[in-house]
């Protein structure tokens, strides 16, 4: 009987150990809508559910996974398994090394010194340290994420109960987390995706991934979840001119950028994977900029950017961004203090307050300006301003940015509908001669993408290509510039300016071509009135014509010729 109840006391207290220490993933910053596309309850679902449940998705092909439905079209170049390695990576086979996690990094520091050296920097290989924090410094937040990690890891079998995670080298990152036993680097090496690191960063992973949920479209202007980080990979490769490209090494430049769905990598580098590097508005550069998306550009020669260039060496960047302001020293705000903010809450979501998506040509993007979905992200947009500006002000700029980006889109509409007509007319350079199609899986067509990437023949017409420039590329300067807060990019220099030249152009052209087009008409309507035409040169009557009007034009020159001769007598 004793021996009976002792049992029962010990299975009441290990249940209500179980249901005391059961870890959730209710984590505050991760969006409702996420929990609701995965059909899960946000108040009972693990770590490791969670986990699950969006690596599912995250690797789904149906859902934006891999090559995409052009795959048959393109093939992937060696390069190609950086960009997408859950697809494409194949471990080395020039080493065949069976290593455990201490020899990986001994082996690394001769062979790849640089890595080794940035990973002993990282929080990833202190965290001893970081268990030492004390409250008073400004990175013991990270004290709180470790935990946070080691629950997760718990939760998915990866740590006992009570067992610290001692550190995170090479091994867990390229192999398996956690692992204890030696790795075959010919067979078991792989490059980290973001699932992985989702495994110990759950809820940025989770924040991350919402993008697919929260970025919809009330009228389908983009498809679910773009544009976003979540999704870039897939809309990449499924652009018609990405994959038709012969030029595989050309279109890669896209992917180099278009790979945040793929890994972590871009914005946290390897292998410190600084937070702090990260909250830099550099970090963004690499790919916020060119010509179609110049933030950059536009950020950094605005005054916001131009104080973060005068005084950003002052602030101190370790400190998380929702204490920027007031424990950082920030002055002014930084790309990741301004997209990664959404109502007062930092995440990894970027796209909860996107109203115009980088380019207002998009059809249904500017008449959806004003609609209550609309509407309700730009008092987000608000909140975010009031954190150093008044809501009268921020609401009277953001007011300037929408006028003014309507009025650089009335300008380009107006040409697009010269353009537009002078292609239906059939009357662009060598467009009824010497238009190849564009190689599939792309479709012939006006001012389509693909023209800004191939070209052959007339296709496009010149005419057709400024056009679409004047829409892909000096609309978006000219609406970023409103939005980044740089006069210049969006008046004369990069946007206003350049579109008004591109304006003119096209006008003049299509007076030019249309005066050829009365002239000819006038021409054979002429030439209908004759049996013979002027340039008829077979036929008797034009020879006599043209014996006459050479006779002519030579009689008139031997009378101008005397008369030049009579003038330089009288002169001597």
């Amino acid at each position: 009987m004793v021996a009976k109840l002792w049992l029962r006391i010990v299975g009441v207290m290990l249940g209500g150990l179980l249901i005391v220490g059961a870890a959730q993933a209710d984590i505050p910053t991760v969006p409702n809508e996420l929990y609701e596309a995965l059909k899960l309850d946000r108040t009972k679902v693990t770590p490791k559910e969670l986990h699950e449940a969006i690596t599912k998705r995250y690797k789904d092909p149906a859902q934006g996974s891999g090559p995409g439905t052009m795959a048959q079209y393109w093939e992937p170049i060696p390069y190609g398994m950086y960009l997408d390695p859950n697809t494409f990576y194949k471990s080395p086979t020039t080493n065949k090394e069976v290593a455990s996690r201490k020899e990986c990094v001994e082996c690394h520091t001769d062979e790849s010194p640089v890595w080794v050296q940035a990973w002993k920097r990282s929080s990833h290989a202190n965290l001893d340290k970081i268990r030492a924090l004390k409250p008073t410094d400004i990175t013991f937040y990270k004290k709180g994420k470790l935990e946070e990690v080691e629950k997760n890891l718990r939760s998915m079998g990866k740590l006992a109960e009570g067992e610290p995670l001692k550190e995170v080298s090479c091994i867990d990152c390229h192999v398996e987390v956690g692992r204890k036993g030696k790795a075959d680097h010919t067979k078991d090496i792989k490059m980290p995706t973001a699932d992985v690191c989702g495994t110990c960063h759950l809820a940025e992973f989770a924040e991350r991934e919402s993008e697919r949920d929260t970025m919809i479209w009330p009228d389908g202007q983009w498809p679910d979840g773009r544009p976003s980080h979540a999704l870039d990979y897939k809309a990449n490769v499924e652009t018609t001119v990405w994959a038709a490209m012969p030029q595989r090494e050309v279109a890669e430049g896209c992917s180099m950028c278009h790979t945040n769905q793929n890994k972590c990598d871009n914005c946290h580098t390897r292998h410190e994977f600084s937070a702090a590097e990260s909250r830099k508005p550099e970090a963004c550069a690499t790919c916020h900029s060119g010509v179609d998306h110049n933030n950059w550009e536009a950020y950094s020669m605005s005054k916001h950017g131009k104080i973060v260039s005068m005084m950003g060496d002052k602030w101190n960047w370790e400190a998380p961004l929702k204490d920027a302001y007031e424990k950082g020293g920030q002055s002014a705000p930084t790309c990741a203090g301004c997209h990664m903010e959404y109502e007062g809450e930092y995440a990894h979501n970027m796209v909860r307050k996107i109203r115009w998506a980088n380019y207002p040509f998009v059809p249904g993007i500017a008449e959806n300006i004003k609609s209550d979905w609309s509407e309700a992200r730009l008092d987000s947009w608000v909140v975010t301003c009031t954190k150093c500006h008044s809501e009268r002000f921020a609401r009277s700029y953001l007011e300037l940015m929408d006028k003014g980006t309507l009025a650089g889109l009335a300008k380009y509409q107006e040409a697009h509908e010269v353009v537009i007509n002078l292609f239906e007319e059939g009357l662009l350079a060598g467009q009824k001669t010497n238009r190849p199609n564009p190689p599939a899986p792309e479709k012939p067509g006006f001012g389509i993408f693909t023209q800004l990437f191939w070209s052959k023949g007339n296709n496009p017409a010149s005419l057709e290509l400024k056009v679409l420039e004047m829409g892909e590329n000096d609309l978006a300067k000219m609406h970023v510039g409103l939005a980044h807060v740089n006069p210049g990019g969006w008046t004369y220099t990069e946007g206003w300016g350049p579109m008004n030249r591109a304006y003119v152009e096209i006008q003049d052209e299509n007076y030019r071509i249309r005066e050829m087009v009365a002239l000819k008409e006038r021409v054979k309507n002429l030439e209908s009135n004759k049996r013979t035409s002027l340039l008829d040169l077979d036929s008797t009557a034009e020879k006599i014509s043209l014996g006459g009007l050479g006779g002519g034009m030579l009689l008139a020159g031997t009378l101008a010729l005397a008369g030049w001769r009579k003038r330089k007598q009288s002169e001597a």
